[in-house]
C-alpha cells in the first residue's frame, strides 16, 4: 500500500498520508519517495492549481518512525555518519524539496497530531489550517537530535526567529489554538469540517488563472528572503508574462461585460 494516496477532485488534488495505524509516521525511503512522487505528479499536472495535504484517520504526521530509528532501519541513523548524512539527503530532503518545488497552491489541512518531520512537512505547505484537536511539536530535541529536515529555515521563515527558537529548543508540544497564536496555522475548524473548509478554500485558489497562481506562489516564496529592490524587479518580469496570457484578456473582458470568466491556463 502507498504511503501517500493521489485524488483529483476538479482542479484541486488531495495529497493524504495514509498509514493511519502509524499515526502516519514516517519510516521509510519508499514512503519518502511515495509522498514525493504524488506530489511531483500534482505540480506536473497542469489542470491542477492547488494541493491539498492531509492525514489519514486521527493524525496528519507523527514524524519518523522512531523504532525504524531505533534499528537503523529507516529514514534516519545508518551505521557511520556519513552514510546517515547521505541517508537524510536521499530520504528526509527530497520530500522537502518537492513539496518546497510544488508550483501550486499548497494547503495543510493538519488533523491530530503534527510532530516533528510531520510538523514541518505541514508548516511548509502555503497556508494551513488546523483541526480543533490538532497537536504540534517540533520535538527533536526531546529525543536528542535537531530538526535534519531543514525545520529551523521552515519555521523561522513561517513565524519569526523568536518563536521558531522557542519550539526547536523546548521540544513543547501545542495545541490548534496556541497554533493561531504562533501564526503556525491561519485558522482552527471543528475536526469534522476541517477536510471540507480545506477544499473549500483550495477551489477558491484553484479558480483562478493558472499561470496567475504560479506566477504569485513563486514571487511569494522569493519574497520571503529577497531585497525589496529585487522582489519588485521580479514583480515586473512577471506581471510583464501575465499580461500577455489569454486568461488574463478573458478576466478583463468578463469582468467588462459582467459575466462569469472562463480560463483555459493559456
Amino acid at each position: 500500500m502507498t504511503f501517500a494516496t493521489y485524488e483529483k477532485k476538479g482542479r484541486v488534488a488531495v495529497v493524504t498520508l495514509n498509514r493511519p495505524e502509524s499515526r502516519n509516521a514516517i519510516a521509510t525511503q519508499q514512503d519518502c519517495d511515495d509522498l514525493s512522487a504524488a506530489l511531483r505528479r500534482a505540480n506536473d499536472d497542469r489542470e491542477i492549481n492547488a494541493v491539498v495535504l492531509t492525514g489519514a484517520g486521527k493524525s496528519f504526521c507523527a514524524g519518523g518512525d522512531l523504532k525504524a530509528i531505533r534499528e537503523r532501519t529507516g529514514i534516519g541513523p545508518r551505521e557511520e555518519p556519513d552514510d546517515t548524512r547521505a541517508n537524510y539527503r536521499r530520504g528526509v530532503h527530497s520530500v522537502i524539496r518537492a513539496l518546497a518545488d510544488v508550483e501550486v497552491a499548497t494547503i495543510a489541512a493538519i488533523n491530530g497530531h503534527a510532530i516533528g518531520l510531520g510538523l514541518d512537512i505541514g508548516i511548509l505547505c502555503d497556508i494551513r489550517i488546523a483541526g480543533a484537536s490538532a497537536k504540534m511539536a517540533s520535538s527533536f530535541v526531546k529525543v536528542g537530535i535537531i530538526p535534519g529536515d531543514g525545520g529551523a529555515w521552515i519555521l523561522t521563515n513561517a513565524i519569526g526567529a523568536s518563536r521558531a527558537a522557542e519550539l526547536v529548543l523546548t521540544g513543547d508540544t501545542i495545541d490548534a489554538e496556541e497554533a493561531v497564536r504562533f501564526g503556525l496555522v491561519s485558522r482552527v475548524v471543528p475536526d469534522e469540517q476541517l477536510l471540507d473548509e480545506a477544499l473549500k478554500l483550495a477551489e477558491r485558489v484553484a479558480v483562478n488563472p493558472p499561470r496567475s497562481i504560479r506566477l504569485a506562489k513563486r514571487l511569494l516564496r522569493e519574497a520571503q528572503h529577497g531585497r525589496l529592490s529585487d522582489v519588485l524587479e521580479l514583480s515586473a518580469a512577471f506581471q510583464a508574462l501575465a499580461h500577455e496570457t489569454a486568461d488574463h484578456k478573458e478576466a478583463v473582458n468578463a469582468f467588462t461585460e459582467k459575466r462569469t470568466p472562463k480560463f483555459t491556463g493559456a
